[in-house]
């Protein structure tokens, strides 16, 4: 009996599997800085790389900004850092998914680059091949799977990641779309102002009079700016004479190029079955949901995949709600997952 026992004690220590053998020992989750050059601007970035087994190919977006000097991480310091784009790419981390965030131009360390002297001639074609650029880094990259690449764009980037969706190689599996620019630049302009003059009229800081001939000098203002005209802004309340002021100087160059883009129409270039995220805050005043409805019906005719647009109801612009003012609100975690499990 002892002999049996001893036996049966010996094969088992041929066959007994070790913990390493059972369980491959994984990469560790990290950020790495990455470098590229697009006209002549060297472009500093993020890679996140989540936990993987070695050799492992991973799906991997590419996240791009909102308007303004907005950076990598989605801040715009030192006054507004919500860090937008850094909790975009560890909740995508959180699935799996490696993540590309770079300094635009005119942000973080790649700065003005080529145009630090002409910064006049900065125009939103230039944006784009900069993302375009991003993209091929990502592609690249050797923990990439070149079979599972998405783009990530909130506010203005998501109007870049739609131009990039129909003309990358190869193709996005995927865009989201988070609290997108989904009309014409000088429109969404127009809308937030008009609701701006509205509240103001409301708190009695304009008679109802005041805000109809506002109203009409700001229409004035955007015609004469697409007729290449000087804007007349002599009836127009000063902070908002200086926003079209400031659109006829250094930005004149990027708001056309910008505002000549109707982003509906850009999504015909999309492969049919691409799935889509649109997403729209409740609590969003720059990009209200019912800015989204001629891209929302675009993409319905263009036959991309699900999960299509998500109504977020009481997030705002940077993806907060009131119990979560600096995180991802739950709604959007949510939109998110449903994405990358598409």
């Amino acid at each position: 009996m002892f002999l049996r026992f001893a036996a049966v004690a010996m094969a088992l220590a041929f066959t007994t599997v070790t913990p390493a053998e059972a369980a491959p020992r994984l990469v560790p989750a990290a950020d790495r800085e990455v470098v590229f050059t697009v006209d002549g601007t060297t472009t500093y970035g993020t890679l996140h790389v989540p936990e993987h087994r070695p050799g492992q190919r991973l799906p991997a977006a590419l996240l791009l900004p909102g308007s303004g000097p907005t950076d990598r991480d989605g801040n715009q310091p030192p006054a507004l850092t919500p860090n937008t784009l850094a909790l975009v790419a560890e909740a995508l981390g959180e699935d799996q998914v490696a993540t590309l965030r770079f300094d635009k131009y005119g942000t973080g360390r790649t700065g003005l680059g080529a145009y630090e002297d002409r910064p006049e001639e900065l125009d939103h074609p230039a944006f784009v091949r900069q993302a375009q650029a991003a993209y091929g880094v990502l592609r690249d990259q050797p923990e990439t799977n070149r079979h599972a690449l998405t783009i990530v764009g909130h506010s203005e980037g998501a109007m870049t990641a739609l131009q990039l969706g129909g003309t990358v190689h190869p193709r996005p599996t995927g865009l989201a779309l988070l609290q997108p620019q989904a009309i014409r630049l000088l429109d969404l302009v127009t809308l937030q102002l008009k609701d701006q003059i509205a509240e103001a009229t409301r708190q009695g800081q304009f008679t109802p009079e005041e805000q109809r001939v506002i109203n009409t000098a700001i229409d004035a203002a955007v015609t004469a700016m697409r007729e290449r005209r000087p804007v007349d802004t002599t009836e127009l309340p000063a902070p908002i004479a200086q926003l079209f002021e400031a659109f006829q100087g250094t930005s004149h160059q990027f708001v056309m190029t910008s505002d000549a883009i109707h982003p509906p129409d850009t999504v015909a270039a999309l492969r049919p079955g691409t799935r889509v995220l649109v997403t729209c805050g409740t609590n969003d005043p720059q990009v209200p949901c019912a800015t989204t409805d001629a891209l929302t019906t675009a993409l319905r005719h263009a036959h991309v995949g699900t999960p299509g647009r998500v109504t977020l109801h009481g997030v705002d612009h940077l993806l907060h709600d009131d119990a979560h003012p600096d995180t991802l609100a739950p709604a959007v975690l949510n939109a998110l997952h449903r994405f990358t499990k598409c």
